[in-house]
């Protein structure tokens, strides 16, 4: 395993100085183990310049291929993007595989995605980086086939049908996920018409959304202390305390220099963050580099276009069972006075809710908080039935949520909350019954 560092006034975007280099190599050997690889040894690498032949000075590459020859790897990966001609020297120098770290990624992805959608997705990011690779390694690449037609001619060598194929089967794919696309929202339009608010699970890998999705819906989805265990989007309905439901939803986990190629394939897989009602930001509270995984994170929003749009947000912060006793008291006692407000970058700040979703601690808190987010959303409608007409009452109360009522001899007075499209059900249902409660005049909405 090499990590490259890039020496301090040389490094990209990508690369934080906020982030230890030790802390990249442990997070390249995670998801190295991710994959179900042992790792031998562990090198860093720091350089003031890329090398183009192979972004490594040469003195490095001499130093790794001892430790080649010394330990016979299977496979050497680099934590940094490698151009081909890069991997391809690599190889030769050191007699053995080279991955970099997109290709370590997509083998990750490979491996766990399980959906239609997410294997479709899983092979146009391999394609799109094959596709850049064709030259390394092939033997056949300068045969040429023979013409076609009457035209003749030179023919079309070998890589450049290969290529072709390639894009052919990129195309399909596309098409393919376009479809998938506009199944999710033909679904997403029906969960509108229940409606159910969504509220989407987001943040670094391993900081515990699944363990946190399977506690609060007591789902079974795969919760391991592993990278990317969750890779396919799945969702389940939540009761909250105030008997709204809710959808909630788990995403696949963020991670630093996220390789394009999978920013792009996973768009439509993140489009349910897109239409949520709620982002909750889950974060590893007891991560040494918490607020860098947060960067990143808000980084990866920011490009998905969920970024000061006025959605209400969430910052969860996870894992507290970690920390010292005393942190964790003073944590949940946070919780329980007032949760902080934060700005967290992706909706337009909101409020930070400590928890453990190993324990259960604080999870009433966050549940509270959904809820009351959600509360601040609605409208409120006054509906006014007469005594006898039982069916419309029934219905009121099973489309609404009834927060008072007042009975008197002829009339029955009803004050609901909902969200824009239950205002349109009501109306449709009542017509000339139903009247939106400002604000100010909610207090004295039961007494007129």
């Amino acid at each position: 395993m090499l990590h490259v560092a890039r020496k301090s006034g040389a490094a990209p975007d990508a690369i934080r100085s906020s982030r230890s280099e030790q802390s990249r190599l442990d997070e390249a050997i995670a998801l190295t183990g991710a994959i179900g690889l042992d790792v031998a040894e562990g090198v860093i690498a720091n350089i003031a310049r890329a090398t183009p032949a192979t972004l490594i000075g040469s003195g490095k590459v001499e130093e790794i291929k001892a430790l080649c020859n010394a330990v016979e790897p299977e496979v050497v990966i680099v934590n940094a993007q490698l151009s081909p001609v890069q991997q391809r020297n690599l190889e030769k120098a050191w007699g053995t595989k080279v991955l970099d770290r997109t290709a370590l990624i997509l083998e990750i992805f490979g491996e766990r995605a399980r959906t239609r959608e997410g294997r479709l997705q899983v092979e146009l990011a391999h394609l799109t980086y094959q596709r850049s690779r064709l030259v390394r390694s092939w033997t056949h690449l300068e045969r040429q086939r023979g013409g076609f037609g009457f035209l003749g001619g030179p023919g079309e060598t070998q890589i450049e049908t290969d290529r072709r194929l390639i894009g052919e089967r990129i195309a399909k794919i596309k098409r393919e996920l376009e479809d998938v696309k506009r199944t999710r929202g033909l679904h997403r339009r029906a969960r509108k018409k229940v409606p159910y608010p969504v509220v989407a699970l987001v943040g670094y890998t391993n900081a515990g959304k699944s363990t946190l999705f399977n506690r609060l819906t007591s789902a079974e989805v795969l919760a391991k202390d592993m990278l990317f265990a969750t890779l396919d989007p799945t969702m389940r309905g939540l009761k909250l305390s105030s008997g709204r439901r809710v959808i909630l939803s788990d995403t696949v986990g963020f991670i630093a220099d996220l390789p394009v190629e999978l920013v792009a394939a996973f768009r439509a897989t993140l489009e349910e963050v897109l239409e949520a009602d709620i982002v909750v930001h889950v974060r590893d509270a007891a991560h040494d580099e918490s607020e860098a995984q947060k960067a990143d994170v808000q980084k990866v929003l920011a490009e998905l276009g969920v970024k000061e749009d006025g959605r209400a947000g969430i910052e969860v912060l996870n894992k507290i069972d970690l920390l010292e006793p005393d942190v964790r008291a003073a944590m949940l006692a946070r919780n329980r006075v007032a949760p902080r407000l934060v700005s967290s970058g992706q909706a337009g700040g909101g409020e930070q809710i400590a928890v453990s979703a190993i324990t259960g601690e604080g999870l009433d808190a966050l549940v509270q908080s959904i809820d009351r987010l959600l509360g601040s959303q609605d409208l409120t409608m006054r509906l006014a039935l007469t005594p006898d007409d039982g069916a419309g009452l029934a219905w009121a109360h099973a489309h609404g949520r009834v927060l008072e009522r007042r009975d008197t001899d002829k009339v029955v007075y009803l004050v609901i909350a909902g969200d824009d499209s239950a205002v349109d059900r009501f109306t449709q249902r009542f017509p000339g019954k139903l009247t939106i409660i400002e604000p100010d005049q909610r207090r004295r909405a039961i007494s007129s």
